[in-house]
């Protein structure tokens, strides 16, 4: 056992899964939020009588939670419970067209040879492609750190190597997808999923196809407490292992002894530390918490395009609806006019692709008897001073109408409690640079090989986790960051 003292910079899930690796292996661990609670990005808005999970919504491999219980030497199902969806998302099509994405392949394959006509074999080579992407990457890329040439210098690391051209990383997803499919509705379907990482289908490298293998292979599934559940189960943990935290006690500088980080700057307190781990968006980590070394800041990193942002609308409405169910997709008629909207011109396109999620369809408890909690986000560009409070108003008349004319009904009369949650205020409430919420974005073939490492590479014991570095945002990744971290601190 250790006798080494660990402090986390942030408390978003890649940064508690860290203390709770770390203490696990005997490390003393406490973790620094600048905000009243935990959870990042993973938040919870309660409003009037409707509560709503504040950020991501679909999990995806919850076994890379259990794992944190399991090392833990705890029964995950004691702290942390969640259901296997049937249906994944229902999709609404500008041309009238609706589609239930059923996790059961058979019935998917069913579904959309009669919705869409498109042949089994098609959707049978991108399952196959799909897979072969993830089985290449997943221990080259996502389980360990990548440090250049030398990752390929393993079995894995040949392997992908060997069979480079499978990762299709020469063309874009759209292109990828436009090979693979004949019905313009299927490839806007596949397209969607660069999304899931905040890059533009039409830019990001096909190899970003492997999403489909993590939701339609390994299932997606919903927390039956609520995505926040997964925060507070954890926060639960940490503490029943020692873990402290300390909560609106934003960190101010990263303490440095010649090129050796010793601890970190709280309130004017200077608390020192063996190891250092920054769950922090790595451009604020530099910028703020390292401002006074600009000789250290990797300048590339901090360069690179961001990953785009969200505009959503916390709305409690006044009827449940049968049309809906938790996922819900209302696709833009021009895939394409839409991303240019959002990566050339850093604006809102008039008709956006829509996102409905309703966690009361399966908690009751989020929503009044008779009404539900719809969360709803459309894709929108980084902060970059743009005029968002118009392009707020515009957005909101939008998608109303979208909504209105897809459901037949006049959504906005619904409305009886609103909240809304704007770039603006995720750069202010997650230090995520321009509020984009995945660091970086993918829109590159060297995307992959040019986010953050793990680990500093010119100061000692300085870690870093979260979907701003390696292997990239979302939660299982987060997960598999502080994981990485984890090993590299040994």
């Amino acid at each position: 056992m250790s006798s080494k003292k660990a402090v986390v910079i942030g408390a978003g899930i890649a940064g508690i899964a860290s203390a709770i690796r770390l203490a696990v292996k005997g490390y003393t661990v406490e973790v620094f939020e600048a905000n009243g609670t935990a959870g990042g990005k993973l938040g919870e808005v309660q409003q009037s009588n409707f509560r709503f999970d504040a950020g991501p919504s679909l999990l995806t491999l919850p076994q890379y939670i259990d794992e944190l219980f399991e090392l833990a030497g705890k029964e995950p199902s004691r702290y942390f419970k969640y259901q296997k969806l049937d249906v994944i998302c229902k999709y609404f099509y500008e041309d009238g067209t609706k589609l239930t994405a059923y996790a059961d392949k058979d019935k998917f394959e069913e579904e959309m040879a009669a919705h869409i006509g498109e042949p089994v074999t098609s959707t049978e080579k991108q399952i196959t492609k799909s897979r072969q992407i993830y089985e290449l990457t997943n221990p080259v890329f996502l389980q360990k750190p990548f440090g250049g040439l030398k990752s390929f210098f393993t079995k894995d690391g040949f392997k992908a190597l060997l069979n480079i051209k499978k990762l299709d990383a020469g063309r874009t997803m759209h292109r990828a997808n436009q090979s693979l499919f004949k019905d313009a509705r299927m490839i806007q379907f596949y397209d969607r999923y660069a999304t899931y990482n905040g890059s533009n289908p039409y830019a990001a490298p096909a190899t970003l196809n492997v999403i489909p293998h993590l939701e339609q292979h390994y299932g997606a599934y919903f927390p039956t407490e609520g995505m926040y559940s997964i925060i507070t189960a954890l926060v639960k943990l940490a503490t029943e292992l020692g873990i402290k935290f300390r909560y609106k006690s934003p960190v101010e500088s990263i303490l440095l002894t010649g090129s050796k980080a010793t601890g970190i700057k709280v309130n004017g307190e200077e608390i020192t530390a063996d190891v250092v781990i920054s769950n922090m968006d790595i451009w604020f980590t530099y910028k703020k918490l390292l401002k006074d070394q600009p000789r250290l800041h990797p300048q590339k990193v901090l360069q690179q395009e961001r990953s785009s942002s969200a505009l959503v609308f916390y709305w409690g409405i006044n009827k449940k609806s049968q049309k809906l169910e938790l996922h819900n997709i209302f696709f833009s008629a021009d895939y394409k006019a839409e991303f240019d909207h959002i990566w050339q011109q850093k604006t809102i396109y008039h008709d956006p692709t829509v996102y409905v999620n309703i966690t009361s369809k399966l908690k009751h408890r989020d929503a009044p008897p008779d009404c539900e909690n719809w969360f709803v986000m459309i894709n929108v560009p980084a902060n970059a001073g743009q005029d968002w409070d118009t392009l707020i108003t515009e957005a909101r008349k939008n998608i109303l109408a979208k909504l209105s004319t897809r459901l037949n009904e006049n959504i906005g009369k619904l409305i009886i409690s609103e909240t809304v949650l704007d770039p603006r205020d995720i750069e202010t409430n997650t230090s995520s640079y321009q509020g984009s919420i995945y660091g970086t974005s993918s829109n590159s073939k060297y995307a992959a090989f040019m986010r953050h490492a793990n680990q500093s590479a010119k100061i000692k014991n300085l870690y870093f986790c979260g979907g701003s570095v390696h292997p990239g945002g979302g939660i299982p990744l987060c997960l598999l960051s502080a994981k990485i971290v984890s090993e590299l601190v040994g």
